[in-house]
């Protein structure tokens, strides 16, 4: 007697094959794409319109801000600056190109310097521990300075190589500079990744100190639509995989007898 074949054979043609993984599972998978590229968008439109990226070019504010280190700066009115804020600032009677400062009196302050190495605004010697290790807060003295209302004194941070209101005492304004030309307030260091800017507490007692703008939630949503818009395209190729190998799994082993 002769043997049956009990061999299969697929339709011609092959066999069509829809999307993988359920009907269910499609759609969370677009659900996630399409809020993750809301998000991630958002996140970058947000960040554009609140910061302005700058590189900074000369060591004067070294060690806090470092020659060529690339920073975001929050854009603010002047009218907002603090003490202790590290700004991007204008003045064509300073240069022709922005420039980056730290601002350590505002207008109606006082500010002189040195007693015992220190800085003095308003009488209170201020404690800068952003300032090179064992410098002094300037390397010349200089007589207490009136600053106008409207006006502010900046200082770099790395003292004996940075051009400030300390070598501008001498013009009609005695280095100030007007609160108006302050364009955005040093938020972070992007590059090298120094993250966020501390605020200098020594300011503190003189009034409030500024607060942080928003690059941690604007971080966080490009971040999470990043996240959504890679799992949600991942869901197709892993369900694809999963069902291939159940079906490795079940499969009837073709064989003749």
């Amino acid at each position: 007697m002769g043997g049956e074949s009990t061999t299969r054979t697929a339709p011609r043609g092959g066999v069509k094959q829809g999307p993988a993984g359920s009907r269910t599972g499609q759609r969370l998978s677009g659900l996630a794409v399409a809020l993750g590229m809301v998000l991630f968008l958002g996140g970058f439109a947000w960040g554009a319109v609140v910061y302005r990226p700058y590189t900074v070019p000369t060591s004067s504010m070294a060690p806090t801000i470092g020659v060529g280190d690339r920073v975001l700066a929050e854009r603010i009115d002047g009218s907002d600056v603090r003490r202790g804020d590290v700004v991007v600032f204008k003045d064509t009677a300073w240069a022709n190109a922005p420039m980056v400062k730290r601002v350590v009196a505002v207008g109606g302050d006082t500010v002189s310097c040195c007693q015992e190495g220190k800085l003095t605004v308003n009488g209170k010697e201020i404690d800068e521990p952003y300032l090179p290790a064992g410098t002094p807060a300037e390397i010349m003295d200089f007589q207490t300075v009136n600053v106008p209302e409207g006006r502010l004194f900046l200082l770099g941070d790395e003292r004996d190589n940075s051009v400030d209101s300390t070598a501008h005492l001498t013009d009609a304004a005695r280095g100030t500079v007007s609160s108006g030309a302050v364009d955005a307030r040093v938020d972070a260091v992007v590059w090298p990744m120094n993250g966020m800017l501390e605020r200098p507490t020594g300011f503190r007692a003189l009034g409030g100190l500024s607060s942080p703008g928003p690059l941690t939630p604007v971080l966080a949503l490009v971040i999470a639509g990043a996240v959504l818009i890679l799992g949600g395209a991942a869901y197709g190729p892993v369900a694809k995989r999963a069902a291939a190998s159940r079906a490795g799994r079940t499969a009837e082993p073709a064989d003749g007898r």
